[in-house]
This record gives structure tokens, C-alpha cells and sequence, in this order.
């Protein structure tokens, strides 16, 4: 039963798909274990791509609709001792495809009509991601490159065939893979009017001698290496090792493949988290980054220190080892968690990239880009190896839409009416922002590096503008400048950041503070929380009550009183609620994540004024805009005092504002006693 790799289509959704296959076989094969599974999919999938790359018009991955089990899967495994045979030095002779037949069979009736070379996700990727597990690859910080992401670090970086290309951790080979593919056409521009044949040999050329990888996992390194064989035709250079690792440790055939100052274009998604920290002083101590770094409070410079750190994430070790491993000149991209762009304690990371390299762009991912596999916010950073002189633009871009939602189904652009887009060939269009930052980067690019007009998917920010070596996007919005300016520029509102009323004596700012969970529950005392501050109050859960010598043991140090306004400055989606503290609010305990703002000079400042203009608009996108996240929560931190507010400058209208917002409260007061009332008969 043969068939034609013309009629293979792509797959809409090719993650459900091996989530079904995942579950069917995890319930009816012989290998009911996920890590025996992961394998033997891997081995299936590279049989797949095998056939469609080499076979054309007498595909052998099929199946007949009456055909024995047994016959279809001694075609496969025929298959897969074709693929063994051509890429011995990829795949060990030994390896087995160890399913059932019937297994085998059902595999290639799901895949059999699927095209994987023409699917928009990498095949095999998403069957690691599927079969190896979440518990596996979280423990290890391994969470796979969309496709979407990839592909825009590839088209940003724009390596040709010249080019030596490194992902130091490879995993599947995603990068790899696009990088190639890139390349591919960049030869297919420079050879027009060559035969097809030997545009491939030069692309098979390219694979073999420009393109590595390096991924500590051996299995990993093991499937990258033979998925860029079969997709490149080559032998693309794919190690088992530690990237971090000293240099000198590494196999002859590593050392004699790779060096530092010998890329001009590295790739990467490193495995990152908090769990899985670096500690061997030996590593540690061939990195910058791996020492101390002092800051300065008065200038908030900082200064790497002679004392090796204790720990550090391998995430910040991977930014320094792809700089070492660049020539000068050469270009790189690296996925990272957000909050190493903007938390105050990882300053020293930016200060010391910015005396290394040429920030070239940021691109801030959206918050669905990496589920379900992990919920932390993640950007992209691009540096080329050249020490800047003098000011120059940084590109950054916010992008709201990874393509898919929370749970990685795939989402489409769709019209007023919520009907779907659909594009040229009546196709609809996945709702995608990370294209269209590529297409506004290389606008960038194009213009001597300039953008004159903002758009969220791209705009420029002068280097002399990064304030505190912050690099989140958000932050830099110009949009909320204008606005702000906007509203200036009327002369009805004077712009007032909340530090420049703290500096004056106006008002003030505290914080609460956590209390033991072995206190809820014991007391009639609130203990306000985040999640308490809702519409404007505070609300009271005897869940979380905590008695009365708790209370005094903050009391004096919070000291709440009425017209306090409480303010929740970390907690995601919660960040920006506020509350005024009324006669039926003082006996209570703030939690930390939440501020106390206090008016300290009435004449100057109405305390109903002042809660006005903290839920306006315009304060409202500030707040937004200066949340940063760290790992998967939010917080404010000290931006609070960076915000400005629009104080009206007609008195008639402050006490308009004021007034309106006493009003409010007092209704609220009122009810709320009305209830008690009510519930007390």
C-alpha cells in the first residue's frame, strides 16, 4: 500500500493528535510506561519525516484499510532499519521500534495522511513535549520552543549560508531546524537558475559543516541530531554535553567542532528556573556572572565582587556562555524569563551584558506562549557582540497573542462578529503577533535602524533612555507617554509622580505583613489579603481571621486609620485594586503584598482625591505598564512611586472629583452597616 506525498496535508492541530495517539497507547500497547512510549514515538515520527523526505511518489508509511497489522508494521520497522542504514552515525544499529503491530498500525493510520515537513509545529518536538511527559521536563527546566517564536528569532537574526550557526542547548533541534530551512532559501536566492539537486547538496553541505548543537540530555541530543540529518540531508554536528561546563572538559570531537569566539550566530532556549540552580564553584568561577555583584545605593551602580556565588540559575550562566561562544560581531537570540529583565536584585545581569554587547532587540512574549507546559513570562533578547559607543536604538515589542490559548489549542484572528478571518486561499489566519514583529523588525532594519512612529509590535527606544538596566518593553511604552503628555499639554492637570508627593511630605507609604496560616481561623480580626480588596472595600473572610493579640502585635506597626487608602501592589491580575479604609475598616491586618498609603497634608491632597485619581485611566495603564513579572507573579515594587498623577488644577473640579468619590465610599459604609443590622435581628 503506497501512496504520494502530494495528496499529505498539514495538521490543524498536530499536539492533539499525538495526545490521542499518547493516550491510546498508554492504554492499549505493550509499553505502557511514558518514558518507553516517548521513544518509541520519536523513533516512529523520524520514520515518518524519513519517508516523506525519501520516498515522493512510494510513501511505505500507510496503511491499507483491510491490511494486516503485521504487514503494516513490518513496512515500518523496514523503514526504520532504512533510516538506521543511511544515518548509522546518528542512530545506533541496536535501536529497535519495540510497539506491538497493532500499535505500530494504529500510529501510522493517524499520521498516515498528515504531511509533518508541512505542519507549522516541529513534529518532534511535540512529540517529546507529548510523550516525555511535564513532570520530567519541568524538573529539568526543559520547556520546548513554539514553533512561532523560533521562527521569529530566526527571521530577526536573518543568518545565511556562510554563517556557523549553535544552539548550546538544543534539545529537539527547533532552532536548528527553521535556521536551516532559512538557510535553504538564502541559497536557493544566491543559486537561481541551478538545478534543484544541487541547491539541496549545497544545503546538505551547509547542514554538515555550519550547523551544531549541544544539549545535555543525551536522548535530546540524540533526536536533534537526527532530525537535522534527515531534514538537512546532512550531518549536522549534535553533542551530548554541558554547555557551561568548562571547555576544557569537553570530548576531543566537541573541542575540535566548537569553540568560544567561533559563532556567528547563536540560538537558544535554555533550560531555566529557580530549582535547578548551578552550584559548583568550579563552573561558577569561569563566569562574570557567577561571582557577587555589589550595587551602590546611592548610584545604583554595580560592581562584581572577588567572592563566588553560592548558587546561580543557568539561565544567567547561558547569556555570558553564548557571548563567550560568539565572534565579535556576531549576533544571538535567547529565550528568558521576563523578570530577569526588570527585577532590581538581577540588575547586575544588564549591567554587565551592556559592557559586553549592543542590546539589539526585546521582545516581550505573551503570557499563553509557553503553556501549558509552564506559566512563567517569558521575552526574547538579542545582542550582537560589539561594545557600543554613544547612544543607539533598541527595538522592543509587546506581544499580546502567541497563537494559542492557555491550554495550547490554537486560536484564529476573527471579526467584530466573531467570525473567523480568513486569508488569500480562504484559510484561516492563526491570531499570531510574533510575525508581524518580525516584519516591523526588519522595517527596523531597513531604516538605518530608526522607527519614527509607535506600535505596540514595534517601536525604538534610545539605549540613553534604559533607566536601572530595565529592559521590559512595557515599561518603555510611548503610548502612555503621549497620553500623559497629552494630558499636560492641555494645562488643565498637573503631572505629579507619587515620589515627588512622599519627598514633599504629602503622604506616605507602608506595608503590611505576613502572618502565619497557623493563625487563620483563631480570631474575629480580618486579615486583609490581595484578594480582599474588591470594588473599592475591603472584605472580610472568618476563614482567614486571626485573633486579637495578632492584631496588636501589628497594630502599632501598621497603624491603620480611616481614610487610609490600601493598595495591592503584588499579586497577578489583582495588582492596582485599591480600597479606603472607613470607621468599620481600622481593626484589621494587611497582608505584605498590600501598600498603605496615607494623606498626610488634607489641604494640599484630598484622600478622596487621591483614590480618584488612582483608578483614572491614565494611572490605571501606568500601573500596567511598570507591573513587572517575576517567575509567574506580578508585582509593582517600588515603580509605584515613578507613577504620575493628573491632578486637576481647577479647584472646582478637585473638589468635584473628591466629593463624587466621599460620596461613593459613604454609600458603600452605609450599606455595609445596613447588613449587619439586618443579619444581627
Amino acid at each position: 500500500m503506497t501512496g504520494s506525498r502530494g495528496d499529505l496535508v498539514p495538521a490543524p492541530d498536530l499536539r492533539s493528535v499525538f495526545n490521542e495517539v499518547f493516550y491510546h497507547l498508554y492504554t492499549n500497547s505493550n509499553l505502557p510506561r511514558a518514558e518507553r512510549l516517548g521513544g518509541e514515538m520519536i523513533r516512529l515520527v523520524l520514520c515518518k519525516v524519513y519517508d516523506e523526505m525519501h520516498n515522493g511518489n512510494g510513501l511505505q508509511f500507510r496503511a491499507g484499510a483491510d491490511e494486516p497489522v503485521e504487514s503494516v508494521a513490518a513496512r515500518v520497522r523496514n523503514l526504520f532499519d532504512s533510516v538506521k542504514s543511511e544515518y548509522s552515525d546518528v542512530i545506533e544499529a541496536t535501536e529497535q521500534i519495540l510497539l506491538d503491530s497493532a500499535s505500530v498500525a494504529y500510529v501510522v493510520g493517524r499520521l498516515q495522511d498528515i504531511s509533518l515537513l508541512r505542519t507549522r509545529k516541529d513534529a518532534v518536538g511535540d512529540a517529546f513535549e507529548v510523550f516525555i511527559g511535564p513532570s520530567l521536563r519541568g524538573e529539568k527546566g526543559q520547556f520546548f520552543t513554539p514553533r512561532a517564536v523560533v521562527r521569529l528569532c530566526v527571521q530577526m537574526l536573518d543568518p545565511v549560508h556562510t554563517e556557523r550557526v549553535l544552539d548550546p542547548a538544543s534539545g529537539t533541534g527547533g532552532f536548528l531546524v527553521v535556521a536551516l530551512e532559512h538557510v535553504g532559501n538564502d541559497i536557493r536566492e544566491h543559486g537561481r537558475g541551478l538545478p534543484e539537486a544541487e541547491i539541496q547538496k549545497r544545503t546538505s553541505a551547509v547542514a554538515s559543516e555550519n550547523f551544531f548543537g549541544i544539549d545535555k540530555e543525551s536522548d535530546l541530543a540524540k533526536v536533534c541530531k537526527a532530525y537535522l540529518a534527515i531534514i538537512g540531508d546532512g550531518r549536522g554536528d549534535v553533542f551530548c554535553a554541558d554547555s557551561l561546563a568548562d571547555p576544557k572538559t569537553w570530548g576531543a570531537a566537541l573541542r575540535k567542532k566548537i569553540s568560544l569566539g567561533s559563532f556567528d550566530v547563536v540560538l537558544t532556549n535554555p533550560p531555566f528556573g529557580a530549582k535547578i540552580p548551578i552550584k559548583s564553584k568550579a563552573l561558577l568561577q569561569q563566569y562574570d556572572l557567577g561571582f557577587r555583584w555589589n550595587k551602590n545605593r546611592k548610584t545604583g551602580d554595580w560592581t562584581k565582587t572577588e567572592t563566588v556565588t553560592n548558587k546561580q540559575t543557568p539561565q544567567v550562566l547561558f547569556i555570558e556562555r553564548c557571548l563567550q561562544l560568539l565572534k565579535p560581531g556576531g549576533r544571538m537570540a535567547i529565550v528568558l524569563p521576563e523578570g530577569l529583565f526588570g527585577n532590581p536584585s538581577d540588575g547586575y545581569i544588564f549591567k554587565y551584558v551592556f559592557s559586553k554587547a549592543k542590546v539589539l532587540a526585546v521582545v516581550s512574549c505573551p503570557h499563553e506562549t509557553f503553556q501549558p507546559g509552564t506559566h512563567i513570562k517569558t521575552s526574547v533578547l538579542f545582542l550582537e557582540k560589539t561594545v557600543p559607543r554613544g547612544d543607539y536604538d533598541i527595538f522592543m515589542a509587546i506581544a499580546r497573542k502567541a497563537g494559542h490559548d492557555k491550554n495550547g489549542k490554537v486560536i484564529y484572528r476573527i471579526d467584530d462578529s466573531g467570525h473567523a478571518i480568513l486569508d488569500d486561499k480562504g484559510e484561516k489566519i492563526v491570531d499570531d503577533d510574533l510575525p508581524a514583529i518580525a516584519e516591523r523588525y526588519r522595517l527596523f532594519e531597513e531604516n538605518g535602524r530608526r522607527l519614527k512612529e509607535f506600535r505596540p509590535l514595534g517601536f525604538a527606544v534610545s539605549s540613553g533612555r534604559i533607566k536601572d538596566n530595565i529592559l521590559i518593553p512595557d515599561y518603555y511604552d510611548p503610548g502612555v507617554a503621549d497620553e500623559l503628555r497629552a494630558l499636560a499639554d492641555t494645562g488643565k492637570y498637573a503631572l505629579t509622580t507619587v515620589q515627588s508627593l512622599v519627598d514633599d511630605g504629602v503622604i506616605s507609604i507602608g506595608r503590611g505583613n505576613e502572618v502565619g496560616s497557623q493563625f487563620y481561623g483563631r480570631g474575629d480580626v480580618p486579615f486583609v489579603r490581595t484578594t480582599d480588596i474588591v470594588n473599592w472595600e475591603t472584605r472580610v473572610d472568618p476563614v482567614k481571621c486571626v485573633p486579637d493579640e495578632i492584631y496588636r502585635l501589628y497594630a502599632k506597626r501598621q497603624g491603620l486609620r480611616e481614610g487610609d487608602i490600601l493598595f495591592v501592589n503584588d499579586g497577578t491580575f489583582l495588582i492596582g485594586r485599591s480600597a479606603m479604609v472607613t470607621e468599620l475598616d481600622t481593626r484589621i491586618v494587611i497582608q505584605s503584598h498590600v501598600r498603605r498609603i496615607r494623606v498626610l497634608k488634607p489641604a494640599r491632597l484630598d484622600p478622596f482625591l487621591l483614590f480618584y485619581l488612582l483608578n483614572t485611566k491614565a494611572v490605571r495603564k501606568q500601573i500596567e505598564d511598570k507591573t513587572f513579572i517575576q517567575a509567574t507573579i506580578s508585582t509593582l515594587g517600588n515603580r509605584l512611586r515613578e507613577v504620575h498623577l493628573p491632578i486637576p488644577r481647577d479647584d472646582e473640579k478637585r473638589r468635584k472629583w473628591a466629593d463624587d468619590m466621599m460620596s461613593i465610599i459613604k454609600g458603600k459604609v452605609e450599606l455595609r452597616r445596613r447588613c449587619t443590622q439586618a443579619l444581627e435581628i
